[in-house]
């Protein structure tokens, strides 16, 4: 084989691994485009229902209760739903505690998680086995059932009506563990043991080599913590009764609750609540399907 025949196969190679399929294969086949159909299907059903609240929280209340539906309201579209909303709640305040809550949440549970996990990986510890099988068995419970005896706790520990009877609660994912440790027993034992030998001690080895390798998996966990802790109503609304203390969910609640139904203003309500975690996937796209596809869930 000449150099010339062999640098041209090397370049359709690199060409077709950049376009995502492999040398030689039809990039539009049947079953390609039967894929690249369904998927578009699956995007659209998706994207209906996003766009359809979006529209109803332009229209005025007499036109979102109309029992004609049009796209092109007759008064023609309004933020009025937007500016009855934002004026009757204190909406900045709701989203910094949200945010506020929802940061040292994601911080606390990913230092834990990562902590955990690298000792199930690399650690044969006395009781290994038995605490593993109980962080299985947490992730099998349902949340619902520890609302009781964890709102008796707040209640000893004086946490109710305060910014950590939000988050302690919250900071463990036994799930997040179990993700972490799968991605820790990937990583190559021999990378450790050179640091080992050159004098590091097992924190100096966690801190400077594991964590660094695992950013992609570290940013889909904090991502995925973050809105997990951003959509949660029950956990807030139940230790929470003071309203400057109150979560974006919680708050925009109550305010719904005193307006009565009121379409666009509800919808308004659900568009400011979850416009932040469209921007945090917008911007973090790429980490979130890295991160999904590195714990196993892409099939792999």
């Amino acid at each position: 084989m000449s150099t010339y025949t062999l640098s041209r196969g090397l370049q359709r190679g690199k060409a077709a691994y950049k376009q995502g399929h492999k040398p030689g294969e039809n990039p539009w086949s049947v079953s390609r485009m039967v894929a690249l159909l369904i998927l578009a299907f699956l995007a659209a059903t998706w994207l209906v229902p996003f766009a359809w609240a979006i529209l109803t929280s332009l229209k005025s209340e007499a036109d979102a209760a109309a029992s004609t539906v049009s796209l092109s309201p007759p008064d023609g579209f309004s933020f009025e739903a937007y500016r009855k909303v934002l004026s009757a709640g204190d909406i900045p305040l709701w989203a910094w505690n949200s945010l506020l809550t929802s940061v040292v949440i994601t911080f606390v549970t990913v230092a834990t998680s990562a902590l955990a996990g690298y000792a199930f990986s690399r650690i044969n510890f006395r009781g290994r086995r038995g605490l593993y099988a109980a962080i299985i068995a947490a992730i099998i419970i349902p949340p619902q059932l520890l609302i009781v005896p964890l709102f008796r706790q707040m209640l000893a520990f004086d946490l109710v009506d305060t910014y950590w009877g939000i988050i302690l609660p919250q900071a463990f994912a036994p799930a997040m563990v179990l993700i972490l440790k799968r991605f820790f027993d990937q990583i190559p034992v021999e990378l450790e043991d050179a640091a080992r030998v050159d004098g590091a001690n097992r924190l100096r080895v966690f801190w400077s080599i594991v964590l660094p390798l695992s950013r992609p998996i570290l940013a889909a966990v904090a991502i995925f913590v973050f809105i997990g802790a951003w959509n949660n109503f029950l956990w807030p609304f139940i230790v929470t009764t003071d309203a400057d203390l109150m979560t974006l969910p919680v708050g925009l609640q109550t305010v719904k609750s005193a307006y009565g139904l009121q379409y666009a203003q509800n919808m308004a309500s659900a568009i400011l609540a979850a416009l932040p975690l469209v921007l945090v996937f917008l911007f973090f796209q790429r980490q979130i399907i890295k991160g999904i596809a590195t714990t196993g869930f892409g099939g792999q």
